[in-house]
Order: structure tokens, then sequence, then C-alpha cells
């Protein structure tokens, strides 16, 4: 591994803090936390699968 990709370890962290978050909800007990978190999960996921996708097409991994 020469470099570091930025935005996808971004989306990466982002990803992982969002899992955090769902994990934070449950134990306050909160749903609205809960379906915040999911979606916004699946947001940063959806979103950094699409750019992985224009890097590769792009001949940038």
């Amino acid at each position: 591994m020469k470099n570091i990709k930025w935005p996808l370890l971004a989306f990466a962290v982002g990803a992982a803090l969002c899992m955090m978050g769902i994990g934070v909800a449950v134990a306050e007990r909160s749903i609205i936390g809960i379906i915040f978190s999911i979606i916004l999960l699946v947001f940063v996921m959806g979103f950094g699968f699409k750019i992985k996708k224009k890097m590769r097409e792009d001949g940038l991994l």
C-alpha cells in the first residue's frame, strides 16, 4: 500500500462512527437515534461505494 486514499478512509471512519452511534442509541434505548444512525450508515456506505466505483473507473485504484 503506497498511498492512502483519503476519501475512502474518511467514508470508512464515518461508517464506523455510524455503527458506534447505533450501539450508543441501543444503550440509551433511543428509537429515533437508532433509526437516524441506520439511515446515516446506509447513506455514508452507499456514497463511499459510489466514490470507490468512480475511482476504479478513472484508474485511480
